[in-house]
């Protein structure tokens, strides 16, 4: 009965990690886990652009076809608009386009995720009459 206890106690003790297997499996993780989380971080950042940017492009298209309907005479505007909880500064500007005697307006809108600004920009052109 002694011995089997004994062999069962050889065999835990055996079983067992040794601190330098430790060490090794901590200081693999301390490398492992910051790139890990940056990645997610990457790609969290990467996520909420393209869907603010989603909704600044409708936002753009709404603005330009809204102006274009009742083609305003002033050169530019500008407003924001409130979109699930984040503001999208958008403005309009016309300039003289240098072919064909036209204009080009272009509505442009600003928006901000995680401290950086982006902005979406949609153009088209206008006949001067």
């Amino acid at each position: 009965m002694k011995s089997k206890l004994l062999q069962r106690h050889v065999r835990r003790a055996r079983a067992a990690f040794t601190l330098a297997e430790v060490l090794a499996a901590l200081a693999f993780m301390a490398i492992v886990i910051p790139v890990a989380i940056e990645g997610m971080r990457t790609a969290n950042l990467a996520g909420q652009v393209g869907q603010r940017k989603a909704v600044a492009g409708r936002i753009a298209d709404r603005v330009l076809n809204e102006w274009l309907v009742g083609q305003s005479q002033s050169a530019s505007q500008n407003g924001t608009v409130q979109e699930a909880g984040v503001s999208y500064q958008w403005s309009i500007r016309v300039q003289t386009w240098n072919q064909d005697s036209m204009r080009v307006a272009t509505s442009k809108v600003d928006y901000k995720v995680q401290g950086n600004s982006y902005d979406v920009q949609l153009s088209t052109l206008l006949s001067n009459r």
